[in-house]
């Protein structure tokens, strides 16, 4: 169970080496340990995060399972695993891709890999973790978004287009879940400077995992479904969401 400071006993990374995933996963376990389940394809990369988790989080017994996205039918199976032993306090869904817009654009077959992960995929994988809070009657499942999904630009719409569907669902799932005694918290951040986005231009309002975490901690504690970082992204959307078509496409983003 999550305790009154907002401090979980267990938690579930899916995207056990996302940069933003591990800085959450930290910070949330931080003051009282427990048990940590990094779940991803990159066994090898996994075990090094693992590795470092222990070094510097002692009290948090870190285990590492392997989940591909894109193999839905597993799903159950690796989840059911990784539930069988206790409760999961916190599952935090931070796999994700960038993709390359040029390149999508040419080759359909890689704008579908990014849609059958960052949507696809993750939604199997919530449904999955919703149903087993469920049982439980607890937890809260963060699910990581993108403002690139509220409105599609020309630079990134096949990115932003996968974390639309997502951020859909998660909203329409948060809905469902009222009331079972499991919340569910959509986290929508700008541009974060991790390995992913390494090489690109920072967007204005950059921030790093860290500050995701910071606002994510708040989230799991508190009462907020979406949280936008940083706040201030909130005002910025809301502005860019109602601008015509014809003035949004000039400002080339």
């Amino acid at each position: 169970m999550i305790d009154a400071l907002g401090n979980p006993q267990s938690l579930l990374l899916v995207g056990g080496t996302s940069e933003i995933g591990l800085a959450i996963a930290q910070r949330l376990l931080r003051d009282r340990g427990g048990r940590l389940v990094l779940a991803g394809r990159d066994r090898a990369h996994m075990e090094d995060a693992a590795r470092a988790l222990s070094r510097d989080l002692p009290a948090v017994e870190v285990e590492v399972v392997h989940l591909d996205l894109t193999t839905t039918n597993t799903h159950d199976g690796v989840l059911s695993d990784v539930f069988s032993p206790g409760d999961v306090d916190v599952a935090v869904l931070a796999a994700g891709v960038l993709g390359d817009q040029r390149r999508a654009e040419v080759d359909p077959g890689d704008a579908v890999a990014v849609a059958q992960v960052n949507y696809v995929g993750t939604m199997s994988v919530a449904l999955h973790v919703a149903m087993r809070m469920e049982g439980q009657g607890h937890g809260v499942i963060v699910v990581l978004s993108s403002v690139a999904g509220l409105r599609g630009r020309r630079s990134n719409y096949v990115y932003g287009s996968s974390k639309a569907g997502i951020d859909v669902f998660s909203q329409g799932l948060a809905d469902r879940l009222h009331g079972s005694g499991v919340r569910l918290v959509t986290v929508r951040p700008g541009f974060v400077r991790t390995r992913m986005t390494a090489g690109l231009e920072p967007a204005p309002l950059a921030v790093g995992p860290y500050e995701v975490a910071e606002a994510t901690a708040s989230a799991v504690v508190g009462r907020a479904d979406v949280v936008y970082v940083p706040p201030a992204l909130r005002w910025v959307m809301i502005g860019l969401r109602a601008l015509p078509g014809g003035l949004f496409r000039r400002l080339d983003l």
